[in-house]
């Protein structure tokens, strides 16, 4: 039958249920397979058509490619930004879009800190926390940590972003280029897919849609 002919399908799983019943699902495969197949945004809106200003380099393509191959296999909703290849932040299992961009940025900013803390007092930023509320180190070394990772954006300056689901309100970009984001990978199809291409225009930053939702859960 049908099953057995999926039976050598990579994206098929099976398991079985305590009562002897067979739970089938697919994974989703997503269609950008290479950089090539992302497509620069543009938005049809009250006749006008919005289209984003810039494209991204082939630098930012690389980590944009990345970082959506990243998000598809992330809990929803999902946000992954990657600089230079490497992971900078993930935000998952959020409700709502712009929450996992804060997310994101929070753990970016706490595992900066945590770095900075172990390099400067070879201890985790929780300890040295704890150190200086029982009064074992000044304050302002911690005060000072926080502001250099303030000034620093959490060593997300310069990284792109990839998001599983549409951009509903252009407060994620907003959010994300506040922070030093240069380009962004979305599957668009939003209503307010125009306010979100203006937003990546007033930032000079670049946006691509990859026309698929490669949602998680």
């Amino acid at each position: 039958g049908e099953l057995e002919s999926r039976g050598q399908d990579l994206q098929l799983q099976v398991s079985s249920t305590s009562d002897g019943g067979l739970i089938l699902q697919m994974s989703q495969v997503s269609i950008v397979r290479s950089v090539e197949d992302f497509v620069l945004a543009e938005h049809v809106h009250k006749g006008t058509t919005h289209r984003v200003e810039r494209a991204p380099t082939a630098a930012e393509l690389a980590d944009l490619y990345m970082a959506w191959h990243i998000c598809a296999n992330v809990t929803s909703n999902a946000i992954v930004m990657v600089r230079d290849r490497v992971t900078t932040a993930i935000g998952t299992g959020e409700q709502d879009r712009v929450g996992a961009v804060r997310l994101a940025i929070e753990k970016a900013f706490t595992k900066r800190a945590d770095q900075l803390a172990f390099e400067r007092h070879r201890m985790s930023i929780f300890e040295l926390e704890l150190a200086v509320a029982k009064g074992q180190i000044e304050a302002s070394t911690l005060s000072d940590l926080h502001r250099q990772v303030r000034e620093e954006k959490g060593g997300l300056a310069g990284s792109v972003m990839a998001s599983d689901g549409f951009f509903p309100f252009r407060d994620a970009v907003d959010t994300a280029c506040g922070l030093g984001v240069t380009a962004f990978a979305e599957p668009g199809g939003a209503m307010r897919d125009h306010e979100v291409i203006g937003a990546c225009n007033e930032h000079r930053a670049a946006l691509v849609f990859t026309n698929q939702r490669v949602f998680r859960h």
